[in-house]
């Protein structure tokens, strides 16, 4: 049965895409079919799985665009595309576009369900990578989603925005996904070396634990991230002994044993 999940945070540089690339591969190495889709005008994580000379012609804008405009959605080979044991689904800065006419749009919250649904049955996970915003196409992903994971990086304003991404996610619930559930908060660059982090992963455990999951595993800060986004590779391919690579392995690992 397959999970959507939203990988959500409208705060930036929580490694909220470096999450999903490699959430994605540690899932297709564990044997799970995957997409990934790139809901963000930014287009970081097309960029990471984007390989040379590999042509997008058609993104996620270009798919949305027809579905506002009401005509036919194309096939799924013209938009999805494959890196390695996964598919992903590209962005581009047109998406910026389409997210400024969804603000005119009445309805038009359902939009990336439309696309997303008749998906279901070729795919085990689908995950999404949102905006840093809680604007319409945050509102069209957390839609579409059956779940959200939350990334926070345990610095000093880590929680700052969690309470209004809660309390978002919970008026989608209400009003137009009543079955949107918290898959769970992603600690994320975590250096636990040092009193800060670790107060901060305190903080949250004690703030959020009881009413939310927290996944056990901990990414860790590693310049192997950064090295490995650079080549398109996963962290754990870039290096088999990276801290932050085993961790999403684990991470991945705890994902399905929580689905099941």
């Amino acid at each position: 049965m397959c999970k959507i999940i939203a990988v959500a945070n409208q705060k930036g540089g929580v490694a909220k895409t470096t999450s999903v690339r490699n959430m994605a591969f540690s899932l297709g190495e564990l044997g799970k079919r995957v997409l990934a889709v790139d809901f963000d005008p930014q287009s970081n994580l097309t960029a990471s799985f984007s390989e040379e000379n590999m042509i997008l012609k058609t993104t996620i804008a270009d798919v949305m665009t027809k579905a506002m405009d009401e005509e036919s959605i194309p096939n799924k080979e013209e938009y999805i595309y494959s890196h390695g044991k996964i598919d992903f689904m590209p962005s581009s800065i047109h998406l910026s576009v389409v997210e400024a006419n969804l603000r005119m749009e009445m309805g038009s919250e359902k939009l990336l369900t439309n696309i997303l649904e008749p998906l279901r049955d070729q795919y085990d996970f689908i995950l999404i990578d949102t905006n840093p915003s809680l604007g319409p196409l945050t509102i069209n992903a957390l839609s579409a989603a059956d779940s959200v994971i939350i990334p926070i990086n345990p610095e000093f304003y880590a929680t700052m925005g969690l309470t209004d991404l809660t309390k978002t996610i919970l008026k989608i619930r209400k009003r137009i996904n009543p079955g949107i559930q918290f898959e769970g908060i992603l600690m994320t660059m975590c250096d636990m070396q040092t009193n800060l982090h670790k107060e901060v992963c305190s903080e949250v455990a004690e703030a959020y634990g009881n009413g939310m999951k927290i996944f056990k595993v901990q990414i860790p800060r590693s310049i192997r991230v950064g090295e490995a986004n650079r080549y398109g590779m996963s962290v754990i391919d870039f290096d088999k002994k990276s801290k932050a690579g085993l961790a999403y392995d684990e991470m991945a690992k705890e994902l399905i044993a929580y689905g099941n």
